[in-house]
Parts: structure tokens; sequence; C-alpha cells
């Protein structure tokens, strides 16, 4: 596109998943789509506050050279009613704000001010229709509420989830038992990690137990450093570990880089470059926490088995929205969040939580294993898929059936190209 006019483009989104998953894709097609110069167009993200915040998604957003700057979330409240940035940012004339995560308010509040054009990019519901210019949505489904005169507003551009890096998909299942790998990815929150990390180490020792020759790696979210991975392997400092009977583990550093070891003599590899692609496909299968993580496998067609432990009902407090908030405030937030994930839990019933599975319609393509959880019993489902390889081979078949198509990102950058040329 020839820019004739220094445009800004804004980038509202709010947590870890979405910074990884939605916002890398879509500033890569937006400069593809619009050119890399600054002068021409300017990306700037700005992050509204989310319970489920790490405290490092602007650190990773400054590690994309498509974006030319960042403001967190600790700003976001003055700038939504005042319009200025903590750094008192200037704004082009012309602009398109993009909603990649937090409240589709925003972007009406922030359009308005600014007198910019907005997009937003809806999963499962399109809201403030009359205020918004273009919905980008997931599916066909979104659409069946939207308001006739509003239908000439939405393109359905597919899942943002699938634009993991589809070429570095692995074909092959090996069968050989000399040449097993075992993926853990044990959260990229930590509200998840408490119970995640150690339960899944206690599993893997169990299953090197019956198969020594079976590696184990742990790809490092970007959310989550060194020094978190290993508290949260320290009993001192993290009492879920008994609490699921998990094993405890000590980070060390050899030559090749770092890892955990555990009393059993567990060592597991700890891989801290991102994304991890190359890493991944090369995993015989994953254990897996419910998030993101579970489509970026999908999408890479990598086999897996999402975990769920209940043991502890006020640790799982990555609620979004006004729940997210109550469930995380202090003295209060643990009766809430033991008494809403009960709730929530029981009404779930048998809805599945891995996106594979809601890609499918609710069909179970990845196992997803919830409830109290204990380390052999996981264990022993495990194996029983590394000493069935076609179980493996038919999940993965699957998988290349239900990821979809990538384009996401492209398509939503060419609704801002149109609209820019409008």
């Amino acid at each position: 596109m020839n820019i004739t006019q220094p445009i800004d483009i804004i980038i509202l989104s709010n947590a870890p998943g979405e910074v990884t998953t939605w916002v890398r894709p879509v500033v890569r097609a937006l400069r593809a789509r619009l050119g890399s110069e600054p002068s021409s167009v300017r990306i700037s993200i700005i992050m509204s506050p989310c319970p489920n915040a790490s405290g490092r998604e602007v650190q990773i957003l400054k590690t994309y050279p498509e974006i030319d700057r960042v403001q967190g979330a600790a700003h976001f409240t003055k700038f939504l009613v005042w319009g200025k940035t903590a750094e008192n940012w200037d704004w082009r004339t012309r602009g398109i704000v993009i909603f990649l995560g937090g409240d589709q308010f925003f972007p009406v509040v922030i359009g308005k001010r600014l007198g910019y054009q907005t997009v937003v990019y809806a999963e499962w519901a399109a809201r403030w229709q009359g205020s918004i210019d273009r919905f980008a949505v997931m599916n066909a489904q979104v659409i069946k509420s939207v308001k006739p005169q509003y239908l000439n507003k939405f393109i359905v551009v597919g899942d943002l989830m699938v634009e993991s890096q589809s070429s570095l998909n692995s074909d092959t299942i090996t069968n050989q038992q000399d040449d097993i790998t075992i993926g853990l990815l044990v959260g990229s929150k930590v509200a998840k990690l408490g119970m995640g990390l150690p339960l899944m180490l206690a599993i893997a020792e169990y299953i090197q137990a019956e198969h020594p020759q079976v590696k184990f790696v742990i790809p490092l979210a970007p959310t989550i450093d060194l020094a978190t991975i290993s508290k949260y392997g320290d009993p001192a400092n993290n009492p879920a570990i008994a609490l699921v009977n998990g094993a405890a583990s000590t980070l060390e550093q050899s030559e090749t880089g770092y890892y955990l070891k555990t009393a059993k003599g567990l060592t597991v590899a700890v891989h801290t470059d991102f994304p991890a692609y190359e890493l991944l496909v090369d995993c015989t299968l994953c254990l897996t926490t419910i998030g993101a993580n579970t489509a970026e496998l999908g999408a890479l067609a990598i086999p897996m088995i999402v975990i769920l432990p209940m043991q502890q009902l006020d640790a799982m407090r990555a609620w979004d929205g006004a729940l997210g908030v109550l469930v995380n405030l202090p003295l209060v937030g643990s009766p809430i969040a033991k008494l809403v994930n009960m709730i929530a839990f029981r009404t779930l019933g048998n809805r599945k939580l891995a996106w594979p599975n809601i890609w499918a319609n609710q069909r179970e393509i990845v196992p997803e294993l919830i409830g109290y959880l204990d380390a052999k019993t996981v264990a022993e489902f495990t194996i029983d898929y590394l000493e069935h390889p076609e179980k493996l081979a038919t999940m993965k078949a699957e998988l290349r059936q239900v990821r979809g198509e990538a384009g996401a990102a492209a398509k939503l950058a060419s609704i801002v190209e149109n609209l820019l040329s409008s």
C-alpha cells in the first residue's frame, strides 16, 4: 500500500496469551502489508490491566521489531480517562485502533477521542456494534447474534491462535523407543505453576522409571523466568508440592544450559528460547495445562495430554474481567476463588477446555484430565500412548484436520488496509 499520509496504529491488548498468540502475528502481517517504515506507519501497543498478567508483557513486546512504542498496563487508566500516555506520546492526524484483548469498550472510547477508525478482533461475542467500524471475527458463529444493520461491518478471518509456524509441523510420529521426548508445558501464569510444575515432574519420574530412555524438556513461557521456575520447585516456597504429592526440584546449570533435577535423579532440560517451535516439533508428546499453549500445540499438530489438577481450588485465579479482580483481592480473594471455581467446574460438566477440542465442537481429540489428579495415574495414562504410537498418529492426523488454515492475521491486516484506503 502506498502511504501518502503518516498514520498511527494503536493495538490494545491485555494478557500474556494475547501478547504472544495474537499481537505477534498481527504486527508481522501489518508490516508485511503496510511497510516497515515508522515514518509512514507507526505501531504502538497499549496494555490494559489483566489479573492474568505476569508483569513481563512490556518486556516481551519490546522484543518484537515491528512495534515502535509500548506502554504498560499501569498507565492505562490515565490514558483511557484523559488521553495522556506516561511518556506524553504524540498522535498523528489519522490512525486506527485495533482491539486484541481487554474490554471491547476501550477502542470505542479511544477511537472517538483520537478520531481514529476502530477494528475489533472478536472470538466469541461482538459488542458495541454501532460504534465499531469493523469486526474481524473468529468464525461465522459470532455473526449469528449481529443486528442486521451492522452485518456489513463483519468479516470472518479465522482463529489468530492458528498462526503458529505451520511449516515446522512434524509429519511423523517416531516408533523408536530410544528416541522419545516429552515436552512439559507447566504454564505461563504463576497461578498454574504451583501445582503444575511439581505434578508434571512427578509424572515424569514415574514415566522414566518405566522407560529410562525417555527425555523430558520444559519450553519456558516468555512470562516465566528461571528464578520463578526455581522458586516453584522449592518446597519452602511452594506448599502445593505436598498438596499434589509432587516432586521438588532444584535449578542447575551445565555447559549445555539449565535443567531441573529431582531427588530421584530426573533431569529436565529448561529452554528459554521463544517461540520454541523447533523444540516442540521434536516432541513425541506434550503434557500441558489449559490455555493458549493448547492452541499452539494444536496448530503444530503435536499430540498432547491436557491436565488440570483441582487439589487446590483457590489456586486457579485466571479469570477475566470483574471476576478476575474479585478472586485476586487480598484476604477475601481465596474464599471467593474457591467458591467460584467449585461452581465453574460443576457448571462446565463435560465441556472441553483445550482449544483443539473447542475447534472440534467439543469432540475430544486430545485427552483432558481434570480433577484430583495423582502422578502415577497420569503417568500410566501417558505411557499407554507411548506404547501405542498408532494412538499418537491418530491424534496428530485429527489435529491437522481441525486446526484450520493459517491466514487470520493477514486477513485482519487486509481489513486495516481497506479502511485506510477508504
